[in-house]
């Protein structure tokens, strides 16, 4: 399967996300479904499994450690800290002892020693980002964590934080819909040798075929997302209409054309798509053998203009985490 860089190793550059999988879409899957879904992944040549702190509370943590683990040798393992959830309550701490404790939890709930890339999973605003990245470098000092990486945060702070270690991923929402990356965070991925890794490369499902009203199950976060939900999703959803054509017209899926459309954008790029179906891991794997045509691209591009997309992409909670540039003129809740 189609490989690329991502620090002093090299993952697929379809990767699996798996968040999903316990956290912030509606009812969990059972376990017997989930690890039939990661195995199905690992069958297939997928090298890097993307999981949190957060997620779930650190259950998804101990889902891959119940499921996976037992296959450590065949996969890249990347987790996160800063947002945590000790004690059951939610917080934002970047502090080098907050960062120390978080590692040492997620290597006892994933029931291992090592931990392949750990990312600052937000940028803390009350803690400099070099004491946090300094606090990863004693880890990986300590052989706890192999790699650093950031999410969701600017291409000044990418600097900062890779002055003071390297830097080996950078984590960002990134589809044909969400372009905020291209303001500068890419191109100094790029300059830095830099792995970028999309996550959401398929819009939370709208570009995939799985969102067509804002009825959702209790539990998904997309219910409280302006971009899917009332008006907005209905203004959304006629742009989605178009993508589709174009999918068809192309002969992809939706998805496929998503994810061909992400790679496309760099050699440095990994599309990190979730997903809790077999048939749509092997649809999202199969993209790597299936061409995209340049007329396609071509046509998303044309398509999702900066300001196509109506409806702020956070909430105004969740925007006050994002140290990610926003696009010119970009509306904010």
């Amino acid at each position: 399967m189609q490989t690329r860089p991502l620090g002093h190793r090299t993952v697929t550059a379809i990767s699996l996300g798996c968040m999903n999988l316990s956290h912030a879409y509606d009812v969990a899957p059972s376990e017997a479904e989930a690890s039939a879904l990661l195995n199905r992944a690992l069958d297939l040549g997928v090298t890097m499994l993307d999981t949190a702190a957060l997620y779930g509370g650190g259950e998804n943590e101990k889902l891959l450690s119940r499921t996976v683990m037992h296959r450590r040798g065949e996969f890249a393992l990347a987790s996160k800290c800063v947002l945590d959830m000790p004690g059951g309550k939610r917080v934002l701490d970047g502090s080098p002892a907050a960062i120390t404790a978080s590692i040492d939890r997620s290597l006892a709930r994933l029931g291992t020693d090592h931990i392949d890339l750990m990312y600052l999973h937000r940028l803390d605003p009350n803690v400099g980002v070099e004491d946090s990245v300094g606090a990863l470098a004693r880890a990986i000092e300590a052989g706890k964590i192999g790699m650093i990486g950031l999410s969701e945060m600017s291409a000044a702070t990418i600097r900062r934080a890779h002055a003071v270690h390297t830097v080996a991923a950078v984590q960002s929402e990134y589809s044909p819909m969400v372009r905020n990356p291209e303001v500068a965070v890419l191109e100094t991925c790029r300059d830095l040798g830099i792995a970028f890794v999309a996550f959401s490369p398929v819009a939370r499902g709208m570009l995939a075929g799985a969102i067509r009203t804002d009825t959702y199950k209790p539990g998904d976060i997309r219910a409280t997302m302006p971009r899917f939900i009332g008006a907005d999703l209905r203004t959304n959803l006629d742009l989605v209409a178009r993508f589709d054509a174009v999918a068809a017209n192309a002969g992809l899926t939706p998805a496929q054309l998503a994810l061909g459309w992400v790679l496309a954008r760099g050699d440095h790029v990994i599309a990190l798509p979730g997903t809790r179906s077999i048939a749509h891991i092997e649809e999202d794997v199969a993209t790597l053998d299936t061409p995209v045509p340049g007329a396609a691209l071509a046509a998303v591009d044309a398509m999702f203009p900066i300001h196509a997309i109506a409806g702020p992409r956070y909430t105004a909670a969740m925007q006050a985490m994002i140290d990610t540039e926003v696009l010119p003129g970009e509306v904010l809740a």
